[in-house]
Parts: C-alpha cells; sequence; structure tokens
C-alpha cells in the first residue's frame, strides 16, 4: 500500500563528495496513515529520478509498505505532493473568480464538472468495454451543453455553440480515424501497448478507441472556445446592426473566426508539441534520417493528434456560423 509519512531522521546519507548522490537513503519515518500508523518504522530511499525522494528531517513523503505477518519492509515512493497540488487548484480557482467574477465561478464549477465526467463516468464506461470513441463524444457532449448553460444560459447563442462545438470534434474524431486508416496507426500503436494488453487481458477495455478518444477530449477546449467566441460574436454584429443581411453577417463571422483560426490552431499543435518535447528532443539528439523520423509511430500519432484537433478547430467556424445566422433569422422572422 501507499501511505503518508514524515521523516524523522535520515541515519545514512547517500551524498557523495562529487555533489551527487548514489545508491539510497537510510531513514527513520513515522507513519500517518495505514495499518502502520503511529509507529516510526526504518525505510529506505533510492536515488531515482522516478522514484525515491532527496529525504530531510520534517518532510512529507509517500511510503510503500509490504506486510507479512509481524514483518514489513518500507521504501520512500517520493515527496508527498498533494498538498501542493491542492493549494496551485486553490490559487487558480480563486484567481479565475476574481478575474472572472460569477462567470469565473462558472467557469470554474464548468471544469469541475467536466473532470468529475471524465473520472467518473468515461473511464468506467470504457473499463466496462464501452466503445471509448462514442463514449467520449457523449461525454464532450454532456460537458459541453453543461459549459455552455452555465456561461450563457439557454439562448440561441448557446445553441449554435453547442451545435458547433459538437460538429467540431465529431470532424477531429472522424479525421483522426481517416489519417490512422490510411497512415496505417491504430490504437494499437501507442507507447503504452503492452500495458494495455495486459488490462485488456482481464478486462473487456477496446483498446484500438482509446488513442482516437484521447484525440477528441483534446481538441474540446479549444473547439469549444472557438464556438462560443463565434456565436457570440456574430450575435453582437447583429445586436449592433440588426439590419445586417443574412450573407454579410455569415461573412462577417467568418471573418472574425478567421483570425480565431490562426491562434487556436497553433495552440493545439504547440500543446502537443510541448507534451511531446522529450520525445522530439531525443529523436533530435540521434540525428534520426528523415525517412525513419517521418514514418515512426511516434511522429505519426502526434501529427495524427495536431492536425486532427485542428481541423476540428477550423471546421467549427464554417459550421458556428451557418448556424448562428439561421437561428438569429428564424427567431427575427417568427417575431415579425
Amino acid at each position: 500500500s501507499y501511505e503518508k509519512a514524515q521523516v524523522v531522521e535520515v541515519t545514512k546519507d547517500n551524498l557523495a563528495e562529487d555533489g551527487n548522490r548514489y545508491g539510497e537513503q537510510n531513514v527513520i519515518l513515522k507513519m500517518n496513515s495505514g495499518s502502520l500508523k503511529g509507529q516510526e518504522v526504518e525505510a529506505v530511499s533510492p536515488s531515482g529520478t522516478l522514484f525515491g525522494a532527496t529525504c530531510k528531517p520534517g518532510m512529507s513523503v509517500i511510503a510503500i509498505v509490504s506486510v507479512t505477518g509481524d514483518n514489513h519492509v518500507v521504501t520512500v515512493y517520493s515527496q508527498d505532493r498533494s498538498m501542493a497540488m491542492y493549494v496551485f487548484a486553490i490559487f487558480f480557482a480563486i484567481v479565475v473568480c476574481l478575474i472572472g467574477g460569477w462567470k469565473g465561478v462558472k467557469a470554474v464549477l464548468s471544469l469541475i464538472f467536466a473532470v468529475v465526467s471524465i473520472f467518473g463516468l468515461l473511464f468506467p464506461m470504457v473499463y466496462k468495454g464501452y466503445s471509448p470513441i462514442m463514449v467520449t463524444i457523449l461525454i464532450c457532449v454532456v460537458a459541453t451543453i453543461f459549459t455552455m448553460l452555465m456561461i450563457s444560459g439557454w439562448t440561441k447563442k448557446t445553441l449554435s455553440a453547442i451545435i458547433g462545438t459538437t460538429c467540431g470534434v465529431t470532424a477531429a474524431g472522424v479525421s483522426a480515424l481517416v489519417f490512422g486508416h490510411f497512415a496505417g496507426i491504430t490504437g494499437y500503436n501507442v507507447s503504452d501497448i503492452e500495458t494495455l494488453n495486459y488490462v485488456a487481458q482481464y478486462t473487456p477495455i477496446q483498446i484500438g478507441g482509446l488513442l482516437f478518444a484521447g484525440i477528441i477530449i483534446s481538441a474540446l477546449g479549444a473547439v469549444m472556445d472557438v464556438g462560443m467566441s463565434m456565436s457570440s460574436a456574430i450575435q453582437e454584429i447583429f445586436e449592433a446592426n440588426p439590419e445586417v443581411g443574412k450573407k454579410k453577417l455569415f461573412m462577417s463571422g467568418i471573418h472574425v473566426g478567421r483570425d480565431m483560426m490562426g491562434t487556436m490552431t497553433n495552440t493545439l499543435i504547440l500543446a502537443y508539441v510541448g507534451g511531446s518535447m522529450t520525445t522530439l528532443i531525443i529523436n533530435y539528439a540521434y540525428n534520426l534520417s528523415y525517412n525513419q523520423l517521418m514514418n515512426s509511430y511516434n511522429i505519426g500519432i502526434e501529427v495524427m493528434q495536431g492536425l486532427a484537433g485542428s481541423l476540428g478547430v477550423v471546421l467549427t467556424v464554417p459550421i458556428t456560423a451557418l448556424v448562428s445566422v439561421e437561428l438569429i433569422y428564424r427567431k427575427s422572422s417568427q417575431q415579425a
């Protein structure tokens, strides 16, 4: 089990004369949770980059505890980062609420709803064998509806933003599937495939759709932003000049959307590049040839993710503009 503990004493350090650490530290931990709670136990802290920690007295850590009968083995897993995460999340929420006011509060609630939907609905349903792509689209639609209603209420502007966002993320998923088909990339080409295959031996999880489901989720934020911004801009243009023609209103929305496309497509591409920075640096360091680099699965997946998400953003612009204009003029003609 993984339990909370506090470092009481470092009985043997692993700091060498050259300033580096080798081997492991021997420490005394006071256990704060689990079956050994309240006890002081001996433990080791490996000097690894992914596991272990550079322990100091008073430091909070997470310990791996293995108990067999009256015997136990305790190893430091990592520094306890939970408090830092909570504080940072609270700070983020406070800043959003202070700057955004009541809409900032709604934005935070929408984010919480999306996270709960992913962990509380998406993952359990995928784990039970439901199609990852279909479930992801469903969750994205639900999250979009909740977010849009929280921000703008039930209006024609909200409806057009919901329709545009739904079409945009669906387009991102479909384009990724088409690209994957012709490029020979499936959900079985990901780096964690061995672990996923092991999980699939004992569960009905559909591995093949996970990659494309991830692309849909990744594109949702940017597509939602474009959808709401487009519908709001078109609504504002119409209210400022109700005499504007239908075609001119549509083209005005397209012009606004073109400015947004340049930044939003960059946002997705740069986000994927940033997330794969270590892999790209390794490829650069080994000076891989063009043919090897362009035909590797890692690069192919990154290209597919970036371009499919960006295509979803681009297609959201005309779809949202068209829906917004149609709803506005339908409302105007009914009032007349």
